[in-house]
């Protein structure tokens, strides 16, 4: 396998868990969260702050998951209780996490090299398929709860449920919390394999988290729970091989990321609209044809 699809592989692999986390809010709760910028770096941070001081590099996994749900519900909180627009909650709470991400890491970044880590004794490409997938099954079965059904109506059609007597203020805020949770485990993780936390390593993952889902769905569907969370890790993947290809085409630059990524967004969300407007003028030409030939049909039938 060549080295550089190893790495995209490697990568696919680590952001899926953020690519996961921005579905839950962007697909299914419907709900703008700009927090994942900066939770991904919380989930770094802690990772790393606790594993150079000695703690478990699991341990230090798992308190960045949490880390990042206590961020989450933050964010839920200031857009139910605080009346605070949703798009204006993430922003406002990703401005504030900037400056508690450096009070945690006291630094703008630290390196991990040199420290035991998840994948000291055992590669990415053999870990995180199972991390993965372990996720993924506990994703689509809290997904069947009542409280998973809840979240899923909510993002639906938050009036009706409602109605019949559910919380929804409390179904966004586990929503939104759960989400920033994979996202900052999915930034312990990138800590831990790339060797270090920066404090400008968030910058940019909403819209690489987009670039997953949309690319995904857009691949592999996503009409039920179970094939949806399949197609966003997929699209994860599927993201970071073209990055990788682009790369390898030696036209782009390392600096170039964001551009291909706003690209690759852009045209995955016109194409299916522009099929859908393709399809419709050809039924409409088709209707019109039949509609004309049926007019012809009449006058010919009337001589």
């Amino acid at each position: 396998m060549p080295v550089w699809l190893n790495g995209a592989l490697e990568l696919g692999l680590l952001y899926s868990l953020m690519a996961l986390g921005v579905y839950i809010t962007f697909r299914i709760l419907d709900f703008p969260d700009l927090t994942v910028d900066q939770s991904f770096t919380t989930g770094a941070g802690v990772a790393a702050v606790l594993i150079t001081n000695g703690v478990s590099p699991w341990v230090a996994s798992i308190a960045a998951f949490c880390a990042g749900g206590i961020a989450g519900m933050l964010t839920g909180l200031l857009h139910t209780k605080g009346k605070i627009n949703g798009l204006l909650a993430g922003i406002l709470m990703m401005i504030a996490l900037y400056s508690i991400n450096m009070r945690i890491m006291d630094k703008p970044n630290i390196g991990l090299l040199g420290t035991d880590n998840v994948f000291s004794s055992i590669k990415v490409l053999y870990l995180m398929p199972i991390v993965v997938i372990i996720i993924k099954v506990l994703l689509d079965l809290f997904f069947k709860t009542d409280i998973g059904l809840s979240l899923r109506a909510t993002g639906d059609n938050e009036r009706m449920i409602r109605s019949f007597g559910t919380n929804t203020d409390t179904t966004k805020i586990i929503g939104i919390a759960l989400s920033n949770a994979l996202v900052a485990l999915s930034g312990s993780f990138v800590a831990q394999q790339g060797g270090f936390a920066d404090i400008t390593m968030g910058v940019g993952m909403i819209v690489i988290g987009l670039a997953s889902v949309i690319i995904g769905e857009a691949l592999f569907g996503g009409k039920t729970i179970f094939r949806a969370t399949i197609a966003v890790i997929l699209g994860s993947i599927v993201y970071r091989i073209i990055i990788g290809l682009a790369y390898q085409s030696n036209f782009l630059d390392v600096s170039d990321l964001k551009i291909i990524t706003a690209v690759i967004v852009i045209i995955a969300l016109v194409f299916p609209s522009m099929q859908k407007t393709w399809k419709q003028k050809k039924l409409a030409r088709k209707r019109t044809a039949q509609l004309l030939n049926g007019v012809s049909d009449n006058k010919g039938g009337g001589r």
